[in-house]
């Protein structure tokens, strides 16, 4: 077999659609949940200790101060980039935050509006898996912070000092040394140490992604992600170098990433393969990117529009344009949870913090849903405020309303304000 197979579009449509969680992880998870819903700190203790090497007299929560301590265990040099990397990524937050305005319309008998609220308390999770990742830290927290949300609680197992340190500058309240799906149930139902959250952020593996999923209602989820994707688009003008190294980059995440190339040339898809194999014979993660690239595959199309439809039908997680005319080209996509635009957007320039946010809609869901990003943190209040001056007519068509579809204590309530 390939290491980079060659496919069909109806395979491709079928790799990347969103995978349900196994009924074995749900069941696993349930019960997790379950017990830290119903034993509080002495089953998330319990399962901290078997899941996530919590030892006995450590503590379920960090406070701030003690995150504060731990810029000390760290290089100034990787505090710089931390800072840095904050500053980017609040600094496209405020942007985003600036371009919503509360408003105030005048309506008949008085005024009504909409505020905008920061979610009070929420949970920011970052994985703890083969690598420390402060960008998931600073990529929820971060964020949640220019929010303005009152109480920020990371929660991440064992956590390096690095990730301690990205908490802080994040402006995380607390961290919560703790994964996977006694994490989730935590911060959904709080315990008595842990406070509870009104909203849940951030990437996890498929116990936690299950974990959200179950929990969702009692508490808000930023979204159910799979595993991570990447789609580039080329043709002829792309550096074939350059394609295999960002398709790398993307499989050495996980053995269940998705990487994909869609061209315009089969020459190109036959020289990035051979770029892929150079390539691998000296990258340290080569074992897990070996195993991640037969989940994708390569694609050859005839015409740039033929391309877009794909693109369009299966709505990837990260979409590269290395084609000619990319700005145009990506004028015409819709459905992707981030587009790097031209040869020198690279896919990892999202993952560090140039600016946007890194946590992306999977498995197609970005037909529907962007991107994590400050909008998620704040929620919209309705008001309206009336006097006795609302026009009469309006009254007998809502009092008309209401009774035709049966609610005659609606109908009335409207009535007796005249």
């Amino acid at each position: 077999m390939s290491i980079f197979p060659r496919r069909q579009i109806s395979e491709i449509s079928q790799l990347v659609a969103n995978v349900s969680i196994d009924q074995q992880t749900h069941q696993q998870s349930r019960e997790i949940v379950e017990t830290v819903r119903q034993q509080g700190d002495t089953g998330l203790r319990r399962l901290a200790h078997q899941f996530d090497d919590l030892a006995p007299d450590d503590q379920l929560l960090l406070s701030r101060e003690q995150l504060h301590s731990s810029l000390k265990q760290i290089d100034d040099t990787i505090r710089s980039v931390l800072e840095n990397t904050c500053r980017r990524v609040q600094t496209f937050a405020r942007k985003q935050l600036e371009s919503l305005s509360e408003i105030s319309v005048p309506v008949s008998g008085g005024r009504a509006g909409h505020t905008i609220e920061p979610i009070r308390c929420v949970g920011c999770y970052a994985p703890g898996g083969r690598f420390p990742l402060p960008s998931s830290v600073i990529m929820t927290a971060a964020v949640a912070n220019i929010a303005g949300c009152e109480k920020i609680i990371v929660a991440s197992p064992r956590p390096s000092p690095v990730v301690q340190a990205a908490a802080y500058l994040s402006g995380a309240d607390y961290l919560m040394p703790i994964g996977g799906a006694q994490a989730i149930a935590a911060l959904a139902f709080g315990t008595s140490t842990i406070p509870r959250a009104d909203m849940i952020a951030g990437p996890g593996n498929r116990w936690v992604t299950a974990a959200k999923q179950i929990v969702f209602g009692h508490v808000g989820v930023d979204m159910l992600a799979g595993p991570s994707e990447l789609l580039v688009l080329a043709d002829d003008s792309a550096n074939p170098a350059h394609v295999a190294t960002d398709l790398l980059a993307q499989a050495e995440h996980d053995v269940d990433a998705r990487t994909f190339l869609v061209s315009l040339d089969a020459d190109l898809v036959a020289q990035v393969e051979i770029e892929i194999q150079q390539q691998l014979s000296d990258l340290p993660t080569s074992e897990v990117a070996r195993r991640s690239l037969q989940n994708g595959g390569s694609l050859v199309v005839s015409t740039i529009d033929q391309a877009i439809d794909i693109v369009e039908s299966i709505a990837p997680e990260h979409l590269e344009l290395q084609c000619r005319n990319a700005t145009d080209v990506s004028c015409q996509i819709k459905n992707a949870g981030c587009v790097f635009i031209g040869p020198q957007t690279a896919e990892v320039f999202g993952d560090y913090g140039i600016g946007p946010n890194h946590t992306l809609p999977t498995g197609t869901t970005a037909r529907f849903r962007g991107g994590l990003s400050v909008f998620d943190f704040v929620r919209i209040r309705s008001w309206i405020q009336l006097d006795e001056s609302i026009d009469p007519a309006i009254q007998n068509e809502m009092a008309l309303l209401a009774k035709t579809e049966g609610l005659i204590g609606h109908q009335r309530s409207v009535e007796i304000k005249r």
